[in-house]
Formats: C-alpha cells, sequence, structure tokens
C-alpha cells in the first residue's frame, strides 16, 4: 500500500491558472487529472503549461493523470435538448451512436448523463422520459442490464498516449474497464508507443469490472471504484455494498484503490460541505484508500480552493487515524 496518501484535484475552468493550481497544491493537492473523455491532450496546452508551472511549488513527486475516452457510450453533437417527464421521444434525434440504436429492445431502461435523465423505450425506435431533465451533446449513456462491446481505445486515445510523454502524463485512467485482456492491450499499445512506464488505473464502472476484478490486479497499478457510472450499473441503494466489497477485495491482495465521485458534490455551489460528505471522505481514507479524487468540484464548481483545503485535512485525519 501506498505510504502517502495521493489527493487528486481535476483541471477544467474553474482551477486551470497557475494561480490557483498553486492555491491547490499549497492546500496539499499531490496530482491533477485531465479529463479527454470529449477533447484531447494537445486542445489544452496553456492549462497544462499552468500545471507544471504549479507544481513546481507542490512538495514531493506530483501526478497527472489523463481520464481515456475509453469504450463509454455517448451522446453526439447536440443542441442542449429539454426532456419533460412524460414526453415521447425519438432516439435517433437526441444524437444516439447508430450502432447503439440496433440493439434497442422494447422496455429497456436508458440512464443518460450519469444516471440523471431516465428513458425507457417503447419500442425500437421511441422511448418515454420517465426521468426528464436537459440532455447536453456528449453526456454518458448507459444502458440498464446490457452489455454492450466497444473498442477499448478510440482512435483519439491512442494518439492521445503518443502525445502524452511529451505533456508530462505519468498515469492514464482507462474507463469501463471489463476484463483484464482491456489492460493487456492498452499495455501493448503503451509500450509501442514509447510510454510502458506510465501506470495504469483501472475503472470500476460495471458489473463486468467489478465481477472479474481481481483477474485485473497483475495489470493495473491501481484501482479506481468510479461511483457515478458503478451508481448506474448497480443501482444508487447497492453502491455503498459494492463499494465496500472492492475495497476489501483490493485490500485483501494488497491492491492500490482510489475513491471518486461527488465527494464534495455540495461544493460546487456552496461554500461548505454536508456533514455527510465529510463523513463519507473520512470513510475512503480510513478504510484504506490509496487515493482519493475531486472532479466537477475543482473543475466546474465556485469554490475549488476551499474544496480542496477541506479534502485534504478531512483526508489527513482519516489517514493520521489510520497509521496510529
Amino acid at each position: 500500500m501506498h505510504k502517502q496518501l495521493e489527493i487528486y484535484g481535476t483541471i477544467g475552468p474553474s482551477c486551470c491558472t497557475q494561480e490557483v493550481m498553486e492555491q491547490l497544491f499549497q492546500a496539499g493537492m499531490t496530482g491533477m487529472r485531465l479529463n479527454l473523455s470529449h477533447t484531447n491532450l494537445k486542445d489544452h496546452p496553456n492549462w497544462l503549461q499552468a500545471f507544471h508551472k504549479a507544481s513546481q511549488q507542490a512538495q514531493g513527486e506530483v501526478q497527472l493523470l489523463i481520464d481515456m475516452k475509453g469504450p463509454e457510450l455517448r451522446i453526439g453533437s447536440l443542441k442542449p435538448t429539454e426532456l419533460n417527464e412524460g414526453a415521447i421521444v425519438d432516439l435517433d434525434r437526441l444524437a444516439f451512436p447508430s450502432f447503439l440504436l440496433e440493439t434497442m429492445e422494447m422496455g429497456q431502461k436508458i440512464l443518460l448523463d450519469d444516471g440523471k435523465i431516465l428513458l425507457k423505450t417503447l419500442d425500437t425506435a421511441r422511448a418515454k422520459v420517465i426521468r426528464g431533465g436537459t440532455l447536453l451533446a456528449h453526456k454518458s449513456i448507459a444502458l440498464k442490464g446490457k452489455n454492450i462491446e466497444t473498442q477499448v481505445l478510440t482512435d483519439s486515445d491512442v494518439q492521445n498516449l503518443k502525445e502524452a510523454k511529451k505533456y508530462g502524463v505519468t498515469g492514464i485512467m482507462q474507463p469501463f474497464v471489463r476484463r483484464a485482456s482491456d489492460l493487456i492491450y492498452i499495455r501493448k499499445i503503451l509500450e509501442k508507443v514509447g510510454a510502458s512506464d506510465l501506470k495504469i488505473y483501472a475503472k470500476i464502472e460495471n458489473m463486468q469490472g467489478y465481477e472479474n476484478l481481481e483477474s485485473l490486479f497483475p495489470y493495473c497499478d491501481q484501482i479506481i471504484i468510479a461511483r457515478g457510472d458503478l451508481g448506474n450499473a448497480v443501482g444508487l441503494t447497492r453502491l455503498p455494498s459494492i463499494q465496500h466489497s472492492i475495497e476489501q477485495r483490493c485490500k485483501k491482495h494488497g491492491m492500490p484503490y482510489m475513491v471518486v465521485t461527488q465527494m464534495l458534490h455540495s461544493m460546487e455551489t456552496k461554500a461548505v460541505p454536508t456533514r455527510a460528505e465529510v463523513s463519507d471522505i473520512y470513510a475512503a481514507v480510513y478504510n484504506g484508500a490509496s487515493s482519493i479524487m475531486l472532479t466537477g468540484e475543482t473543475a466546474a464548481g465556485r469554490y475549488p480552493v476551499e474544496a480542496m483545503k477541506v479534502f485534504v485535512e478531512t483526508a489527513n485525519y482519516a489517514f493520521n487515524d489510520r497509521e496510529s
């Protein structure tokens, strides 16, 4: 297990200046994530330059992780579309991938935007809105109870891996890992592009990854309990049980793991966290996490530095209690 706790933020519009990133490092952050789910490394030279300049102020080794597109299903180009509860919608007008439409069956539940919106198909082309909201381009799609086979890495993922060393990347977060062969394939690509020293962080976001967990351990450096899509896959009320199971299995085999998603969600808009959030952070670290990460809180929130201070202070209490 890691002796030092890794504490990550996510780069985004709210923290993309050198000044703000320096404050995040001063608060105790040890690394940052850049989400490439609908962008590329070459699109953010200013952000990455600011990160590397700010990281010079940090103590110890600083990590820069890139979150790949991978096999995640996403909405295509789409203007903001209001989906009202009870409305009937044509799926092809929502910019669904065409191959996905071909797999649709009547009664299929479709979760959009990390489960914020829920549709239920009436036939292969139309669906009823069960839980409404505003759908934006590039948001995630999950079919409840169904596994859709897609390629491990997209063409843009491979291009990003080719350029990763140039931008100072230290590790990659691979979404929706399903089986060991996914990670073996990534290792081969990393060797091919001269980046075999990059760490691989395997995100557990579906039942396949959960069921095959132990078989992934030899081929990655850390497991990520990615609670956004994992919550869609298993249901929110079962999610804590699944998280606990992954934690126990990782600890049994000495496998480092990260806990992520909505750890300080309320601080995207409020300066003070909820009691439940700080308890969640404490429990994650005290129970054995090697790493924890903020996502929207630093990337797009109103209080990125305040959130990181709360994150680090709470985690440090837990880490000290765990080690004592």
